[in-house]
């Protein structure tokens, strides 16, 4: 039986394509690459580039809602009703001469609406009127129309003030189940499964949502530790329904399948079947699986036209040298089995997965994220969750525009120096 462990979350006008996902090779050949890997001729060195240190880094803003997208409105903004209704009283008071300001109380109660509830529009909405027929502060002498005029708008502000507090309540009800819903689709995983250290970090780039067309998973069996991270076809909330079905598929895999190249198959299958079921739907999905062996000294992987994964050891990043595999749900090759690569663990290394969204990621001039130069000062002293975070820290510091999925899985299998 396997344990449940969990999978990421956390913000593309580009998305995987078969052709792109699987890195412009054919089906069952290897990819070429430019970048260093591991291969049989042994680990190929990188080493951080000046500039490479995590200076600079943003912050993290853009994971919150903004005022204008349903978050509670800042400070300022609550305070502006009151600060105009303290000026005016104040310059009236303190001028020799009549001030032509009163029309400036007008906009008290609309002002009211942006942060404050029907009572206290009302409150409000009164003092205002109230004000205007004060004399000591000779707002212009207003006529009974101006009064009027005033009051019909500080009536006006309570409706829209009520209407606003019942559509809060009834967004954040919303909200509250859309955010259950999709954290029971994709939970955080857990700082250790098994022997293995783990942290994810996921970033949809469709704001307001949790998941989108990136996912992971890690998990526990009698086979060790098994984990996948997968970029679907499309993003934001069109894709969660096939990333809900791949998940699925995994976590049921992973409890029966022997070997890994199976769980892979399992997962192609199952895109297979949905994509038949639609007419021109075409669903595919990148994907790379990994597994831990129980004595976390070897790991063996498979990558369906996906990004390698990066190797972290001695302070260099290499990306692991295999033959990707094409995406899933085109149908695995027939002629040429599906193997996996055997990765020996030394004591202290640590494997970086991550979506294209990191690698992709632009600076103002074009140029893509350099994630190999810059891992290894990243990763330095850090456990797994704090490698991902800097990490998206400096992707965000690097690029002005986020516009796809940022999805990260660090592992650092707990591998006795001794063994």
């Amino acid at each position: 039986m396997c344990s449940h462990s969990g999978t990421g979350r956390t913000p593309p006008s580009h998305t995987a394509t078969p052709a792109s996902s699987a890195a412009g090779h054919t089906r069952g050949q290897p990819a070429t690459r430019s970048r260093d890997r591991i291969g049989p001729e042994g680990p190929g060195v990188r080493r951080p580039a000046p500039g490479g240190s995590v200076g600079g880094v943003g912050r993290l803003d853009g994971d919150r809602r903004s005022w204008l997208r349903g978050a509670p409105p800042p400070r300022w903004v609550r305070a502006l009703p009151l600060l105009l209704v303290a000026g005016v009283c104040v310059a009236t008071l303190t001028s020799p001469d009549p001030l032509d300001i009163g029309f400036l109380l007008g906009a008290i109660p609309p002002l009211a609406v942006l942060s404050y509830g029907p009572v206290s529009t009302a409150l409000l909405g009164a003092a205002v009127v109230v004000m205007l027929d004060v004399p000591a502060f000779q707002l212009d002498r207003p006529g009974r129309t101006d009064v009027l005029t005033v009051s019909f708008v500080a009536v006006l502000s309570v409706f829209v003030a009520f209407v606003r507090r019942r559509r809060d309540v009834q967004l954040d009800t919303e909200r509250t189940i859309a955010e259950a819903a999709q954290n029971a689709l994709v939970p955080p995983v857990p700082e250790r499964v098994g022997a293995v250290a783990c942290a994810g970090l996921y970033r949809a780039a469709q704001r307001g949502t949790l998941v989108g067309g990136d996912f992971f998973d890690v998990r526990t069996c009698g086979h060790g530790v098994r984990a996948v991270l997968g970029d679907v076809q499309g993003h934001g909330l069109a894709a969660v329904a096939t990333v809900a079905s791949l998940l699925g598929a995994f976590r049921e895999a992973v409890l029966d399948q022997p070997d890994l190249e199976r769980v892979a198959a399992r997962l192609d299958r199952r895109l297979v079947t949905d994509s038949a079921r639609v007419t021109h739907a075409e669903l595919f999905a990148t994907a790379v699986l990994l597994e831990f062996a129980p004595g976390a000294d070897a790991v063996r992987i498979v990558v369906c036209g996906h990004p390698p994964p990066v190797l972290l050891r001695d302070g260099t990043a290499t990306e692991v040298g295999l033959v990707p595999w094409t995406p899933l749900g085109l149908g695995l090759p027939e002629g040429a089995p599906l193997t996996a690569h055997v990765l020996p663990l030394r004591p202290g290394d640590r494997l970086f997965v991550a979506s294209d969204g990191v690698s992709e990621a632009r600076d103002a001039a074009g140029v893509f994220y350099p994630l190999l130069e810059r891992l290894p000062a990243l990763a330095d002293g850090a456990d797994p969750a704090a490698t991902a975070d800097r990490v998206w820290r400096d992707v965000r510091a690097y690029s002005p525009e986020i516009r796809d999925d940022v999805t990260m899985l660090v592992l650092a299998p707990d591998r006795p120096a001794g063994r």
